[in-house]
């Protein structure tokens, strides 16, 4: 792997014109400007922790819909849709369980009255997708999935499909956030090489800098070698017994999952319809003048599914001043179709760097209650955490683990 400050680089578009400095995504400060001057409303106070450094998190309201199919209501209307596709209404007051690969459409608390300058851009939270739950947000009318039009006036909806795990939910989880854009400045390679000049933003596993990849975006591989404990993967099991989102640290990693160790041959097979997490080769790091997003699908990289959950706040991995050096990014998977066969280091996703509108008052990390910011492979903070306590396990063998709750 290459090592120093340099960095490959493809740039698709040399001669993109510049943006005016003021557009870019939103940063905490202006969020709450928004909610000052209600261009975000609801009934209910709004948390000062919904406001992540770049998102908003959005709340589940008091009642949810089973319906038949997924749906995007167009020009009609979502209470029209769900009507004609209804199954049954449910109360979230004193929770309820969703069944896996069923649809249930949820209200949510918060609804917009977006400025003409402003849209936004939605995406599950970092543990929705690593419980493999698919969440989509809706408004009305409406053409496309976590999508808000400029100048948007009205409710927001959430499509919630748990894929494996049977999950239960309450009145004011979140399981989705949004992000507020001002204009559309380009997120290209030629830009992202010039911010690679200024900021390191790959690290190896010695936590030494390394030569980032660019390609239409930051190029993302596989690290199927592992750490001291060799664990490579978790796939997930398929169970019956409901997690309760509320409960930090609580589940037994042995009872929702399959824990996958490296093999000799640094290799893995992925299974069609099977969840699994893996972590990626690089250890990531964004500045806090900017924010990044996963692509969720590639199909030059093999035909998966490499993230549901695709943002990554200003801070990620790099803390305030760069003292973090890097953090792994960790890898929802699915197969589409056909069994993959990932080897170590193979390139799996890309990373898009998009430029902050300013930097945000607040940066990724555990003062402001973020969950993975030194993660390596790590589960949703649901289960509990296991820790090595003997010796280096050779590859191919199972160390002694002893759960450790997640911090």
């Amino acid at each position: 792997m290459n090592t120093g400050g340099c960095c490959i680089v493809s740039d698709l578009f040399p001669n993109a014109r510049p943006e005016p400095l003021n557009t870019g995504i939103l940063p905490s400060q202006i969020i709450q400007s928004l909610i000052d001057s209600s261009r975000i409303v609801s009934p209910l106070p709004i948390d000062k922790d919904q406001i992540q450094p770049a998102s908003m998190d959005l709340r589940l309201g008091r009642e949810a819909f089973q319906v038949s199919a997924s749906f995007l209501p167009g020009n009609s209307t979502i209470e029209k849709k769900i009507n004609e596709l209804l199954i049954r209404k449910i109360s979230l007051d004193d929770s309820a369980v969703f069944e896996p690969r069923s649809v249930f459409i949820v209200p949510l608390i918060e609804a917009l009255r977006l400025p003409s300058d402003v849209w936004g851009k939605a995406n599950p939270k970092s543990t929705t997708g690593r419980l493999d739950i698919f969440t989509r947000l809706i408004t009305q009318p409406g053409q496309e999935f976590e999508y808000v039009a400029r100048n948007y006036s009205g409710p927001l909806y959430l499509e919630v499909v748990p894929r494996t795990f049977p999950i239960r939910v309450r009145t004011g989880m979140k399981l989705n956030q949004l992000r507020f854009v001002r204009g559309n400045p380009p997120a290209t390679d030629g830009r992202l090489a010039k911010l690679a000049e200024k900021e390191k933003l790959t690290y190896d596993d010695e936590e030494s800098p390394i030569a980032p990849q660019i390609r239409r975006g930051l190029s993302v591989s596989v690290d199927l070698q592992g750490d001291g404990a060799n664990i490579v993967a978790y796939k997930a099991k398929n169970t019956r017994h409901p997690i309760d989102l509320d409960k930090i640290g609580h589940y037994d990693i042995s009872d929702f999952w399959e824990v996958i160790y490296c093999s000799p041959s640094r290799d893995i097979t992925l299974q069609p319809g099977d969840f699994y997490i893996l972590a990626s080769k690089e250890r990531i790091s964004v500045p806090p003048t900017h924010a990044a997003e996963m692509v969720p699908f590639d199909p030059s990289m093999g035909e998966f599914r490499i993230h549901y959950a695709g943002f990554f706040d200003p801070g990620f991995g790099y803390g305030t001043e760069g003292e973090i050096p890097g953090t792994k990014a960790v890898l929802e998977v699915r197969a589409h179709e056909l069994p993959i066969l990932l080897e170590d280091n193979q390139l799996v996703g890309k990373l898009i760097y998009h430029k902050m509108a300013q930097s945000p008052d607040r940066v990724y990390g555990s003062s402001i209650g973020s969950s993975y910011q030194k993660q390596g492979l790590a589960l949703s903070k649901q289960f509990k955490r296991p820790a090595l306590t003997g010796q280096e396990s050779p590859a191919g063998q199972a160390p002694k683990l002893s759960p450790q709750l997640v911090v």
